[in-house]
Order: C-alpha cells, then structure tokens, then sequence
C-alpha cells in the first residue's frame, strides 16, 4: 500500500482543479485517489468528464483518467475515501463556506483555493514563505468546529503574489504607502482565448471584487494572532487597480512604494535575494530554491520569458528604480494559477503536513 496521502480534489474539472491534478502527478508525499465535481459530472471517468474541457499545456495524467467523478455534495461518501482534500468548487461564496465546513468536520483537512474563507478569523491564510505561524491558529478553528484533525486552510488571491513577498523582504525599511497596478492573465477567470476570444488584442480595466482582495490580503498575512483569531495588520496603506491582459497565464504588478527608512538600490535587491523562508529552509518538495529573483535587463520581467521560473513557484522582480513622487518603483511577476493558486495550495498542503497537521487518517 502507497504511503502517500490520499488525495481527493473538490471542483476538480475546473481550471484550477485541473492545474492540482497537473502539479500532483508523481508528488513524492501525495497522490490524488478521488475527484468530486457536480452531479452532472458524477459518475463519469474524470476522462469523459473533463477531457473534452482539458485545459493544460500538459497532457492528463494517466493515473486520473479512469478515476469515477464523485458528487461533490456526498459529503461524508468522498470524505472516506481521503486522507484531505483541496478545494477549488465553483460555488456561491456562502455554499463554499458550508461545504468546506462540512467537510472538515468528517475531520477532512481543507486545503482551498476559494476566497470564501479568506477572512474567517480563526482560518489561516497563508503564503508558506510569509506566515507559515499562522497555521497554529487551526487549534482555535478545531475547537469552534469540535474536530480532533479537521480544519479549514486558505491561500491568498492570486493577485498579490507578485509584490506582497517583494514588500515582505524589505519588511525592516518599513514600507507605509504602495501603489500597484496588476495586469492580470485570463486564466485567473478560468479561461483560454478560445474560451474568450474576445480577450485577443483587448485589456478590460475590471476585475469584479480584486481590487479589494489586492490591499487588503496582503494586510492579513502580516497580521498576528491574538485570543484565537487573526488580526490583521494596519500598515502599509495599499490602494491597487487590476487590470485583465490579453496573456494566459502570468500576473504582473507595476508597483510604487514610500519606505520611513533609507535604504540604497543594492540593500534592496540584497533584500530580496536573500529571501527565505520555512519552506526553504524544510526543502519541501513544490518550494522554490530561490524565492525571489532579481533581473537587471531594462526590459524584464517578461510573461513569456519569466512566468514558469522555478516551476511557476518562484518571485521574478525587475526595473527597480528611485521615483520623483514615491521613493521606489519596480516590476514584479508571478505565476497565477501555479503559485498564485493551485502550486500555492499544495506547498501550505506540504508545509501543513510538515507542521504535523495533515497525517494519513
């Protein structure tokens, strides 16, 4: 018998559903043995359910094809079959709460991509290299729910990777002012260009609800816990616009930033070289060995040349520059559907299971 988790993925004929199938091929400590989706799906082998739909550059996994879709909503059915799951339901934002819930209280471990707990107070939020001390508010969340091992994790939005680890490795000059405007990929909607082909030559100056998710997110990852619950920072003051670009895959930010203390060109991209964090230092099997890298040609960070840097789980960072009105300026760019999303999942999945929280039931 394998000594890999079982894993079962919630949503997993959607996009990002799709991506932790992709990532999870060959995990050396995880292996997806159930997929759940809608009743529409159920039934079907996960090729008849989603081969059509199949939208990775990679071919499907092998191993998943014959997998028989279960019904996302059996929650107690799919939840014995699994050691955690990762959620990633197209749902209302109030069904995804009730249903993670659900799930983590057949002592299921919840790892999810959805938003819809981001601002739960006892649920930690979590960039590994970030605040990986968050995960110990679980204990709060599993005396709220009465489980022993189950428990509700989020990551962050997608959008806030590529500058929220550039503010944290500059974290001692204190930045208390940021602007950033993110040009965002469209598979961070779920789509292709030939879902949307309306997309092609076009930028829309709208993301329903991410300007929110961009300044305040970040705060809530540098906030603390206090009495069971995590309080979220209150500087620096971010204000953002997302943009949507006509690029597949590959969130870049164009970022402005005051800093209270002085700080030279070359103390700052020591800053971010120099980045590391528990991940790192545990070399769990997703982390990046470098974090944050720093690019001095004038026209870089490119989606095209940059975006799959260490396996789209890596920071690219470029054009950093002193400012007439701010005191810096640079570009940052992350992979959105890899680390801004599914790869993001799986290495707090990694890091949980490394801090004791995830073990086989």
């Amino acid at each position: 018998m394998s000594e890999k988790l079982k894993v079962g993925i919630l949503g997993g004929t959607g996009m990002v559903g799709q991506r932790f199938i992709s990532l999870l091929e060959n995990h050396p400590w995880f292996e997806v043995t159930t997929i759940a989706a809608s009743p529409r799906s159920a039934g079907k082998t996960y090729l008849e359910a989603a081969g059509k739909r199949w939208k990775m550059t990679t071919p499907m996994p092998e191993p998943v094809k014959d997998i028989a879709v279960m019904n996302v909503n059996e929650v107690e059915k799919v939840a014995a079959e699994v050691d955690f799951v990762f959620s990633a339901v197209d749902m209302t934002k109030e069904e995804i709460k009730k249903i993670e819930e659900e799930y983590a209280k057949t002592e299921t471990p919840v790892v999810s991509n959805n938003s819809a707990h981001r601002w739960t107070e006892d649920v930690p939020m979590v960039v590994p290299e970030i605040n990986p001390e968050h995960m110990k508010v679980i204990e709060s969340q599993k005396k709220r729910l009465g489980t022993q091992r189950g428990f509700v994790a989020v990551k962050p939005n997608c959008s806030i990777q590529s500058y929220a680890p550039v503010l944290t490795a500059w974290k001692e000059f204190e930045p208390y002012e940021v602007v950033a405007t993110t040009y965002q990929a469209i598979s961070g909607a779920g789509k292709t260009f030939q879902d949307w082909p309306e997309m092609e030559g076009n930028i829309i100056p709208y993301i329903g609800g991410e300007e929110e998710k961009s300044e305040k997110e970040p705060l809530r990852i540098w906030g603390e816990i206090k009495d069971g619950v995590i309080v979220p920072a209150v500087s620096p003051v971010i204000t953002c616009q997302c943009i949507r670009v006509p690029v597949l895959n590959g969130h870049t930010a164009a970022v402005f930033v005051k800093l209270r203390k002085k700080a030279s060109k070359e103390q700052l991209i020591e800053k971010l070289l120099q980045f590391r964090g528990v991940p790192q230092e545990l070399a769990l099997p997703s982390a990046p060995k470098q974090f944050i890298r720093y690019l001095e040609e004038a026209d870089r960070p490119q989606v095209s040349l940059d975006v799959d840097y260490e396996n789209g789980m890596g920071i690219s960072v470029g054009r950093l520059r002193e400012d007439a009105v701010y005191d810096w300026k640079f570009v940052g760019l992350s992979h959105n559907t890899v680390r801004g999303a599914a790869g993001g999942a799986v290495l707090c999945a990694e890091l949980l299971k490394a801090q004791g929280y995830i073990t086989k039931k």
